[in-house]
């Protein structure tokens, strides 16, 4: 933080508006040594470090596979609704049976943050951030908000089906795939494992210092019931967080069209309510 916190100190005296700066992308950026700690970075033009928000997109894939290429069709909605956004795409180290467990993906996810916070000055951006998950990226999201101040803390989060209870997940699908997929994360059950599986769980640090949350899920979701984001608004109800839940009756783990249209529209209102306040 102290590079990020210098840059800060010196634009504070003299505001830097970079009226001329073009729209700029970035690809496959490392933010780390192992080959999946990349990231895309989207810079609107006429950017600023006073102005300029950020959205970090964190893809989903069970916490094993995926990779932020998932979002591609995600970016020119999100630069169209939110011209005002920077918007950083990463991939993080993935989880197998021998490697990468359980906190790995979170430690990566922080590690990211740290970088776009120290080259916030270079890339013309502010600590306005904003993380943006889809299923298990979702749950990275929520985490990072929930359980850390540093390095920067989120002035929001949106959850696409998004776990939010580890050990009941487990427990209450019967979804081998997912409870694999679990074991794989963890490198354990919640019976071997019950302390990851309550450090891994962002229902667990939603608190009334938590960032206003969005939530979008399926009602008929087969691997990540809607239960899962039910239970997390009831919580954030109970300590004061500003939060929104959207069902979409019909629709599973994912969706298109009008729905998809529906949820991009929400969370350009949603964002934009909190610039407003």
């Amino acid at each position: 933080m102290s590079t990020f916190t210098a840059c800060e100190r010196a634009e504070s005296s003299a505001p830097q508006i970079h009226a001329n700066l073009s729209a700029k992308t970035l690809l496959n950026i490392a933010y780390g040594k192992d080959s999946l700690q990349k990231m895309d970075v989207y810079l609107p033009a006429n950017r600023s470090a006073d102005s300029t928000k950020v959205i970090v997109l964190i893809h989903g894939g069970g916490w094993a596979s995926g990779d932020k290429v998932e979002f591609a069709a995600a970016i020119p909605v999100l630069q169209q609704k939110l011209p005002q956004y920077a918007i950083f795409n990463i991939n993080y180290r993935l989880a197998n049976q021998f490697a990468n467990h359980f906190p790995t993906q979170e430690n990566d996810v922080k590690a990211a943050l740290q970088f776009i916070a120290d080259r916030a000055g270079e890339y013309q951006v502010s600590k306005e951030v904003v993380l943006l998950g889809a299923s298990a990226g979702a749950h990275l999201a929520l985490l990072q908000a929930y359980k850390y101040t540093s390095p920067i803390v989120p002035k929001a989060v949106v959850s696409f089906f998004g776990p939010t209870d580890m050990a009941e997940l487990y427990n209450s699908t019967s979804n081998t795939y997912y409870q694999m997929g679990l074991q794989l994360l963890i490198g354990g059950t919640p019976n071997s494992k019950p302390d990851v599986f309550k450090q891994a769980s962002p229902i667990n640090f939603a608190s009334k210092q938590s960032p206003p949350t969005l939530l979008l899920h399926g009602s008929r979701d087969g691997l990540v019931p809607s239960a899962q984001s039910r239970q997390l608004k009831e919580k954030l109800d109970k300590v004061g967080v500003p939060s929104e839940l959207v069902i979409y009756p019909g629709e599973g783990h994912g969706w298109y069209g009008a729905n998809l249209t529906d949820s991009y529209k929400r969370i350009e209102k949603f964002l934009n309510s909190l610039d407003q306040q």
